[in-house]
């Protein structure tokens, strides 16, 4: 499958950082939250995140993958569905997937801006805290993510998997006001959600998509 005209990303997040992510205008890498205090309420693997802070970006010598912000290529993630399971050994985040947001911004939009003002980027083929990923930093070769697997919403089989969870990764921060939309599972959550970004100067729209969740 090639690789779609206007490739959208997801980064998702629990709604008690939103407020954070909007008071300071970014969403921040894993090294950079650690530094500043961690975040309000943590969803991820802790030893993958402690990984993460280890494994080298293969494209930018000297970087890490815990240095920068990670976002998949689709809406309900492999992550979001141990998330809804809340039985797994290595995730301590026991609260369900219905007050996760999916921050959704356009690929090509975040790579001009990336380009712009000089913050790296690159993508990987499948998992990035995998010792094994594959990363890219040009355009031209998105046709090598397995674009089958990203849309697939049966993803028992290993290399189904292992696609499904390519990343995009921006260094230290994304810009809030890359955000175009938020997805959320409920009118409750979207209530909740248009009340945090009241005050904020950058509106994204707001949507309920109970497609995006298991």
């Amino acid at each position: 499958m090639p690789a779609p005209a206007n490739p959208k990303i997801y980064h998702i997040t629990h709604i008690d950082n939103l407020a954070n992510i909007v008071a300071s205008g970014s969403l921040r890498g894993d090294a950079q939250m650690i530094a500043a205090g961690g975040p309000a309420t943590s969803i991820g693997m802790s030893s993958i995140k402690r990984r993460r802070l280890a494994l080298p970006v293969r494209c930018h010598p000297n970087d890490c993958v815990g240095e920068y912000v990670p976002f998949y290529f689709c809406s309900r993630s492999v992550m979001l569905y141990l998330l809804h399971k809340g039985n797994h050994a290595e995730v301590d985040y026991r609260g369900g997937q219905s007050p996760i947001l999916h921050l959704e911004a356009d690929l090509r939009e975040s790579v001009e801006w990336a380009q712009a003002n000089g913050q790296r980027w690159a993508f990987t083929l499948s998992n990035a805290g995998a010792y094994y990923a594959e990363f890219r930093n040009d355009l031209a070769a998105l046709d090598e993510i397995k674009w089958d697997a990203v849309a697939s919403t049966q993803w028992s089989a290993p290399d189904i998997r292992e696609g499904k969870q390519a990343e995009f990764l921006m260094r230290d921060a994304f810009p809030w006001a890359l955000v175009r939309r938020v997805g959320v599972y409920s009118m409750p959550v979207k209530l909740q959600v248009d009340e945090i970004l009241r005050a904020s100067p950058h509106q994204p729209r707001v949507d309920i998509q109970p497609t995006w969740y298991y």
